[in-house]
C-alpha cells in the first residue's frame, strides 16, 4: 500500500512501534508511530503551506486489533494530512499496491 497527500506528496513511516509483528515482511503501521509527508505542493493564497505530517485516528474503528495494546493502522482508519502550523490539509490518499507475483505473503511475528 502507498500513502500520499491529497496534493501530491509522499507519506513515509518514520517509526514503527509495531515493528515484532511483520506482514509480508514490513512491519505493522500503529497508532503509535509518525508518519511525515515530503513533496507536497500545496498552496494557499500564493504562499507555500506543504502537508508535513499525517495523524491517524484508530479509535474510531475500535481496539479490536493491537499491538502491545497499541491499535494497529487499518486501511480503513481514518487519518488527516496537516502543515507544519497543524492546520488541516485533507485526508490521505491510500493506493493499493500489487504484490510481486511469488513473494513470500502472510504474516510473521518474531
Amino acid at each position: 500500500m502507498a500513502v500520499g497527500c491529497p496534493h501530491g506528496g509522499l507519506v513515509a513511516q518514520v517509526s514503527a512501534g509495531g515493528a515484532a509483528v511483520r506482514i509480508d515482511g514490513a512491519p505493522v503501521a500503529t497508532a503509535a508511530d509518525l508518519f511525515t509527508v515530503s513533496g507536497c505542493a500545496h498552496v494557499v493564497a500564493g504562499r507555500p503551506q506543504p502537508c508535513t505530517s499525517v495523524r491517524w485516528a484508530p479509535d474510531g474503528g475500535g481496539r479490536d486489533v493491537c499491538v502491545d495494546g497499541v491499535p494497529v493502522l487499518l486501511d480503513s482508519t481514518a487519518a488527516m494530512c496537516f502543515s507544519a502550523g497543524l492546520v488541516p490539509q485533507g485526508p490521505p490518499v491510500v493506493v493499493a499496491v500489487h504484490q510481486v507475483s511469488g513473494a513470500r505473503q502472510g504474516v510473521f511475528s518474531r
